[in-house]
C-alpha cells in the first residue's frame, strides 16, 4: 500500500520519531513531597480570597464612625475587587456574603445591647445576604469594558434593595453614611446618598483597577482611562462644595435641644415612665431659669427628644399636667415625643406641638416604624427564638403625611429617629416646607455603643443634602446641632442632662438632591442594569457561537 493511502486511513502516526522513541524518553513522576507542596499552595490560594474578602469588610466597618477614616472606605472597595475580579457569579455571592459579614457583623452589634446576640446575628446574616447578591452582580459585570462603572451602579442597587426589603427595608450602613468628614460628601447635595455611595464605589473598584493595569503595563489609553474612575468622583466631590452653604437666607432663630437623661439604661429604661418625663420638664425648667439670669439666651422654640414622654398626656392628666407646666415655664413652644395610646388600633410614636397658651396643637406620628422594635412582624414565629418580643406588647402604627410644626414662625419638620435613614422621609419633609430639620432620637435602649455616632454621622449626610440644620435632641444622647454644611456646632455627652441652646440659620433653597429626589437612584439603578444585561447578552452570544 502507498505511503498516501496509509497517511490517509490513519495508519501513519503523527511524528514518525515517536514510532521509534523509548519508553523511558517520557518525563519522570514528582515526587510526593512536590506534589504535597503544590496541593498547599492550591489550597492556599482557595483560601486567599475568602480571607481577603472579609477582611475587606471589616476595613469598611473601620470606615465608618465613630473613626475618621472615611478614606479606608475606595480601599475596602478596591480590595473587594480585586476577590471579585473575574470569577463565576457563584463565588460572587460567596465572597459577597463573606465581605458582608466581615462589615455588618461588627457595625450592627448594638442591635443585641439588650437582647442577647440571635436578633444582631440574624439581622447582620439577612443584610449580608443582600452584599452577596451585590457580589454576584459585580463578578457578572467585572469582564466588561469600563466594569468599574457598572460595578459601583450594581453597589448602589444592592443599597437600593436593602433600603426597601423586607418589612420596608433596613438602610443602615450605606457607603454614604460613613462619608461625613469625607472629600465625596457635597456629593450628597447634587444627587442625594445614592450618587454619594456611587462616588465611594466608583473610587473604590476604580482604584482597584488602575493599580492592576499600571501592573500589567498596559497601553496609556487604558492607564489614562482606567485612572479617570479614581480621579473623577473626588473631582466631582470638590466642584460640587459650592452647593454646600450654611448661610441664613430666611434670618436666624435660635433653637433649644433638651436632654432630659433616663434613669437606667437597657430595654427597661422606661420601666420608670414618669422619671424620663420628669428629666425632660425639669431640664427645660432648670433653662427657663438660667434664661431668667442671663445665663442662657431665650430660645424662640424647644425641641424634646422621641419617648421623653412614654405617657400620653392625652389621657393621663398628670402627664399633661407636667409637659404643660415646663412649656408654661419655658413660655416658647416646644416639640414633645410621646407615646400616644388610641382606645382602638396601634400605637402612636407621636411629636406633639405644644404652645404655652394654647396646649397641644399640631402632631407628627412617626412614618417609619422600626421592625422588631417598634412592631413585631411573624410575632409567633420570632418568639421561638427571642422571648424579648413580647416586650412590645402594641405595635406601632405609621403616620402618613410629613410633619412640619410653625414653631414661632420656624417651619422645623420632624423626621423621627430611625427615619433619618430613609431618603424619601427626609426628603418629604423638607419639600413640606421645613427650614430646619429635627430629628429627636432615643438611643438609651442601645447603651453607650457605637450606634448614636453612627447615627449622628446619618444626620450630618441629610444637613448637607437638603443644606438645612438638624438639631438632634436625644433622651441618653449624643444630642447635637448640625449646621447645613454637616459641621457639628454643639454636642453633648453621653447619659447626661444638657441643654443647648444655639443660634441657626433658616433656609429654605432646596438642593438640587431635594428637587431631583429619587431620579438619581433611579439613573444608576438602569446603569446597572444595563450592565447587567449585557453581560447576559455577551453570554448569549459566545454559546450559539460554541454551538
Amino acid at each position: 500500500m502507498s505511503s498516501s493511502v496509509t497517511r490517509a486511513a490513519g495508519n501513519e502516526p503523527a511524528d514518525p520519531s515517536a514510532a521509534v522513541r523509548p519508553a523511558a524518553a517520557t518525563e519522570p513522576a514528582a515526587p510526593p513531597s512536590a506534589r504535597a507542596a503544590e496541593t498547599a499552595r492550591r489550597q492556599g490560594a482557595r483560601l486567599l480570597r475568602p480571607l481577603l474578602a472579609a477582611l475587606a469588610g471589616v476595613l469598611l466597618y473601620v470606615s465608618f464612625p465613630p473613626r475618621p477614616l472615611w478614606w479606608l472606605a475606595p480601599f475596602a472597595l478596591a480590595l473587594l475587587a480585586a476577590c471579585l475580579r473575574e470569577r463565576r457569579a457563584r463565588a460572587g455571592f460567596g465572597l459577597g456574603l463573606l465581605a458582608g459579614l466581615g462589615y455588618l457583623l461588627p457595625l450592627l452589634v448594638w442591635t443585641g445591647e439588650e437582647v442577647g446576640p440571635v436578633p444582631w446575628l440574624a439581622l447582620a446574616a439577612l443584610e449580608a445576604v443582600f452584599i452577596g447578591l451585590t457580589g454576584l452582580g459585580i463578578a457578572l459585570v467585572g469582564r466588561l469594558p469600563a466594569w468599574p462603572l457598572f460595578a459601583a451602579a450594581v453597589w448602589v442597587a444592592g443599597e437600593a434593595l436593602r433600603a426597601r426589603a423586607p418589612f420596608g427595608g433596613f438602610p443602615w450602613g450605606k457607603l454614604a453614611f460613613g462619608q461625613a468628614d469625607g472629600v465625596f460628601t457635597p456629593l450628597a447635595a447634587l444627587g442625594g446618598t445614592p450618587l454619594l455611595s456611587f462616588a465611594v464605589a466608583l473610587c473604590g473598584f476604580g482604584l482597584y483597577e488602575a493599580l492592576r493595569t499600571a501592573l500589567d503595563h498596559p497601553r496609556r489609553a487604558t492607564a489614562a482611562l482606567a485612572a479617570l474612575t479614581v480621579v473623577a468622583p473626588v473631582g466631582a466631590g470638590l466642584a460640587a462644595r459650592p452647593l454646600v452653604s450654611d448661610a441664613a437666607e430666611d434670618g436666624t432663630a435660635v433653637a433649644a435641644v433638651i436632654q432630659g437623661n433616663v434613669p437606667r439604661l437597657g430595654l427597661d429604661f422606661n420601666a420608670q415612665r414618669r422619671q424620663v418625663l420628669d428629666n425632660h420638664a425639669k431640664r427645660t425648667e432648670q433653662l427657663a431659669e438660667d434664661v431668667k439670669a442671663g445665663r442662657a439666651p431665650k430660645p424662640d422654640f424647644v425641641v424634646w427628644p422621641e419617648n421623653s414622654s412614654d405617657l400620653d398626656p392625652y389621657s393621663q392628666p398628670d402627664a399633661y399636667e407636667v409637659i404643660d407646666h415646663a412649656v408654661k415655664a419655658i413660655g416658647v413652644p416646644v416639640a414633645i415625643g410621646a407615646v400616644v395610646s388610641p382606645q382602638t388600633g396601634p400605637l402612636r410614636n407621636t411629636m406633639i406641638l405644644w404652645d404655652p397658651v394654647s396646649g397641644p396643637t399640631a402632631t407628627y406620628d412617626k412614618r417609619k416604624i422600626q421592625p422588631f422594635g417598634e412592631r413585631i412582624p411573624m410575632r409567633s414565629f420570632v418568639r421561638i427564638f427571642n422571648s424579648d418580643v413580647d416586650r412590645v406588647r402594641r405595635d406601632f402604627g405609621p403616620g402618613k403625611d410629613p410633619g412640619v410644626f410653625d414653631m414661632a414662625g420656624s417651619g422645623v419638620g420632624m423626621v423621627t429617629c430611625f427615619e433619618a435613614a430613609f431618603d424619601d422621609a427626609v426628603r418629604s419633609t423638607v419639600r413640606a416646607g421645613a427650614q430646619v430639620i429635627a430629628v429627636p432620637s432615643n438611643n438609651a435602649t442601645f447603651g453607650r455603643s457605637q450606634m448614636t455616632y453612627q447615627q449622628l454621622a446619618m444626620d450630618r449626610i441629610r444637613a448637607v443634602e437638603h443644606s438645612r440644620t438638624v438639631l438632634v435632641p436625644v433622651t441618653s444622647g449624643v444630642s447635637a446641632v448640625i449646621r447645613p454644611d454637616g459641621t457639628i456646632e454643639r454636642q453633648t455627652e453621653m447619659f447626661t442632662a444638657d441643654a443647648l441652646v444655639t443660634e441657626v440659620p433658616l433656609r429654605s433653597t432646596e438642593t438640587p438632591a431635594t428637587r431631583l429626589g429619587p431620579l438619581p437612584e433611579y439613573a444608576l439603578l438602569l446603569l446597572a442594569a444595563a450592565g447587567l444585561g449585557w453581560t447576559a447578552a455577551r453570554r448569549i452570544r459566545a454559546r450559539r457561537a460554541a454551538a
